[in-house]
């Protein structure tokens, strides 16, 4: 299996681009993703979002460019994602590039995002989603927290890394939010700043021994937890001591 090469993907993007202008129950065409913004690298797969007609049955178009990317294009392998009524359609091809297709309605066609950039064909005017809030992110992180505390104490050593995991995500992204980076799929993380990034490797799990887990989840709840008005200070998970037996020290 050889990997693609750029050249290769502006090809094949081309290509569809072609195909779908060539197809009558397509109306429209945009490229998305960082191909529509020009910040395409080595590794950067191919976004086509493609606005199908109102008297055009969806499933049909799903179904013929299915065929076509697996007959034509060396697709192995595909998996759908769905919002809302948008079927996002990712498919892997045997030099491993990317292509997802989305299937739009006519009436939804349209930028959500910066990253969009008309290939033929107009696009309805539509908002922005509006970004998650802070508290969504701080009520996340404190609910993995508690999970943390309660894993390490039944021994789940585990179910503890992964919500872990949960809570350093969470408290990620507020930090992507107060940066005023992308928040979504961690895509602002590594654009952080180094002095606000390096707290967090130290909340990477390298072992699963208790004490050391104990540590970690302090650390993300230090970041999340409200001040306490009348102690003058932020409160702490409270670990049962219990836990610290051979057997559970993980």
């Amino acid at each position: 299996m050889s990997l693609f090469t750029p050249d290769e993907r502006e090809r094949l993007r081309t290509e569809l681009v072609s195909q779908a202008e060539s197809d009558s129950r397509i109306r429209a065409a945009a490229h998305t993703g960082s191909g529509a913004v020009g910040r395409e690298d080595l590794w950067s797969d191919i976004d086509l979002a493609l606005c199908i007609k109102d008297d055009a049955e969806i499933d049909g178009v799903v179904d013929d460019w299915t065929s076509r990317m697996h007959r034509d294009h060396g697709a192995v392998a595909h998996h759908d994602v769905r919002r809302g009524a948008t079927l996002f359609r990712v498919f892997l091809l045997e030099n491993t590039l990317q292509v997802d297709l989305a299937f739009w309605s006519s009436a939804e066609f349209g930028a959500i995002a910066p990253t969009f950039r008309l290939a033929f064909g107009t696009a309805n005017e539509r908002p922005f989603p509006p970004s998650a809030p802070p508290s969504e992110f701080i009520g996340m992180a404190w609910l993995y927290a508690l999970h943390v505390r309660s894993s390490i104490c039944r021994g789940r050593r585990w179910q503890a890394v992964y919500m872990l995991n949960g809570l350093r995500d969470n408290v990620l992204a507020l930090a992507c939010l107060r940066h005023g980076l992308p928040v979504r799929e961690a895509r602002g993380v590594d654009d952080l700043p180094g002095a606000v990034i390096l707290p967090f490797e130290r909340m990477l799990a390298a072992t699963l021994r208790y004490r050391r887990h104990q540590e970690r989840v302090r650390r993300g709840d230090r970041c999340v937890a409200p001040r306490d008005p009348a102690r003058g200070r932020r409160p702490g998970l409270a670990f049962d001591r219990t836990a610290e037996r051979d057997d559970l020290a993980v």
